[in-house]
Parts: C-alpha cells; sequence; structure tokens
C-alpha cells in the first residue's frame, strides 16, 4: 500500500491501566487524586485525550467502584487544562479458570458482570469516549480470558451508542476488527467508528509490522484509528502509526520506562511522543480538534 502518512495527530495517554503494575513503578497513579493529577500533567504536555481506569487507593488493585470514577472525573473536569476524557469499560468479564486438572468452579480474579453494570461507570460519568473491547482473547497469564461475547458486545454497544457516548474500539487481533464491522453493519455502533489497535498484548496480535499493516488494512478508510504497542516498543508504535496514517497512545498502561533503567512518568511519555511527532514533519492537535474531528460533545455528570 502507499504510504499514508498523518499529518495531525492526536495523542491518547493511557494513564494507569487495570495491570499488576502498582508495585513496579512507584509512579503508577493508584487513588482518584494521583490518577487525575497525573492525566492533567499528560494534558500539560500534549495529550488531547487521557485514557482511565481507576484502582484501590490503599492496594493498587483494579477497581470498578462507580465512587473512584465519579471522581477522577470530577477532578478532571475541574482542572484548569481542557482534555477529552475516555474511561475504560473494559473490565468485568474476566474469567479466572482454576487450573488444567479442574478448571471449574472459576478462580478468585474472575469478575463477569452483566452489560448494565460494566458501563453503569459511563452511564454516571458521561466522558466524551469510553472503550470496548472487541472481543475474547487468552491474556497473558495461563489460565485466564479476557470474555467479551458477541451478544454482551451488542448489549454493551447499544447503551453506549443510546448515552451518545463514543465508543473506542479496542481490537486486539484481526477477528476483532472484523466483528467492529459487524457491529457497525448492524447498526450497533454509528460509522465512522474509532479503533485503537492493540499490538504485541499476549496473545493477541504481535508487534511485527507485517501484522500491524494487516490490522491498520482491515480498518474502514473512514474510521479512525489509533495504535500502541507495549514496554521498549511504546515509542517506535508512535512512529509506525504516524507514517501508517493513525494517532498514537502511550502512557504507564502499556509501559514504565522513559529509558533503560529510568522509570517514566505518564507526562514525559506524552512529552517523548509529541517530540517524535513533531520531528517527522506531522503536527500534535489538541482536545478541540479532536471534538471536531470525532464529532465528540464534551458533557458533564448525569444529573448535572
Amino acid at each position: 500500500m502507499p504510504l499514508a502518512m498523518n499529518r495531525e495527530v492526536f495523542i491518547t495517554c493511557a494513564v494507569t491501566g487495570s495491570g499488576g503494575t502498582q508495585d513496579r513503578s512507584p509512579h503508577v497513579p493508584r487513588s482518584p487524586a494521583q490518577i487525575a493529577d497525573s492525566a492533567i500533567a499528560a494534558a500539560k504536555a500534549g495529550a488531547a485525550v487521557v485514557h482511565c481506569h481507576v484502582r484501590d487507593p490503599d492496594t493498587g488493585a483494579p477497581s470498578r467502584d462507580l465512587a473512584l470514577y465519579r471522581e477522577v472525573t470530577e477532578r478532571i473536569r475541574a482542572a484548569e487544562v481542557d482534555m477529552v476524557l475516555n474511561l475504560t469499560a473494559g473490565m468485568g468479564g474476566d474469567m479466572m479458570f482454576a487450573g488444567t486438572d479442574a478448571p471449574l468452579p472459576l478462580a478468585e480474579g474472575t469478575d463477569m458482570v452483566g452489560a448494565a453494570e460494566r458501563v453503569a461507570h459511563v452511564a454516571e460519568c458521561r466522558p466524551e469516549i469510553c472503550t470496548l473491547d472487541c472481543g475474547t482473547m487468552n491474556f497473558a497469564e495461563a489460565d485466564y480470558v479476557m470474555t467479551n461475547t458477541p451478544g454482551m458486545l451488542q448489549a454493551m454497544g447499544r447503551m453506549m451508542t443510546g448515552m451518545g457516548v463514543k465508543p473506542e474500539i479496542e481490537a486486539f487481533d484481526t477477528g476483532h476488527l472484523w466483528y467492529a464491522k459487524q457491529l457497525v453493519k448492524d447498526g450497533v455502533l454509528d460509522a465512522p467508528a474509532l479503533v485503537q489497535l492493540c499490538m504485541g498484548v499476549p496473545w493477541g496480535a504481535p508487534d511485527d509490522l507485517n501484522t500491524f499493516m494487516a490490522m491498520v488494512n482491515n480498518v474502514p478508510d473512514d474510521w479512525t484509528f489509533s495504535a500502541f504497542s507495549l514496554g521498549r516498543n511504546q515509542m517506535a508504535y508512535v512512529a509506525a502509526s504516524v507514517l501508517a496514517g493513525g494517532h498514537v497512545r502511550v502512557g504507564l498502561e502499556d509501559n514504565l520506562w522513559l529509558d533503560k533503567g529510568v522509570l517514566a512518568e505518564n507526562w514525559q511519555l506524552v512529552e517523548r511522543a509529541g517530540s517524535i511527532v513533531e520531528n517527522m514533519g506531522a503536527r500534535v492537535i489538541g482536545p478541540a480538534e479532536v471534538r471536531e474531528k470525532l464529532g465528540l460533545v464534551k458533557r458533564v455528570p448525569a444529573g448535572k
């Protein structure tokens, strides 16, 4: 395919994630105040979009607590710096099997809830964007499966669309893009859609460039896509995504390191990504331009 470099790029900062990174770096934010402060610093460094999970403030464990989401949302919206808020809706579909000899009953760590509960914080906080993981996959650990059935995705997608929140399709493999296109065809999601290509996540799509371009080539021409990879390849994928016509995502959800032996803060990763984008001859765009591009409406919490 011909080179189709993107000349106007937005940066998403994935602030904290839900992985077990909370004890691997002191910079991984835990409390709502820390998460919001890290998001605000990332926005000041050039991130137009902040993608937020929440964690138990004491343990750092991932959480779906509505009060934590509410506090993060309110703190971000009260900030002097503008940013597009993107809340995860990826939790609540976690199956942890008990082992190969006796997989059932499911083990500790399983968190399986209904569609309405999975998007309850989205309904309350009304972010501009929320994520929709468009498939089921083996996910890193030996006995863990990230579960998103077609029926669940249809139900969640209809709820998101009905709320006026833009789903960010998280695609971890080509089949996830295949089903995302079916959701649009069925009227569950509006077109043009927004896609995050999640590369190098075991055991989804590996982050070699052949696989990446297979993913890119499966995104419809009128959709908007962004991409990231994990760890040492995070910054390489800033360049790769821009060259392929996309936008970029960086942040501590996906990578803890700024340089070898140097733990990063979110704002530093955003700043470095911005430098890469600009040195490639592209321009980093801000939240107002992102809203115009994606047709987003800045929202306030329900009841306010």
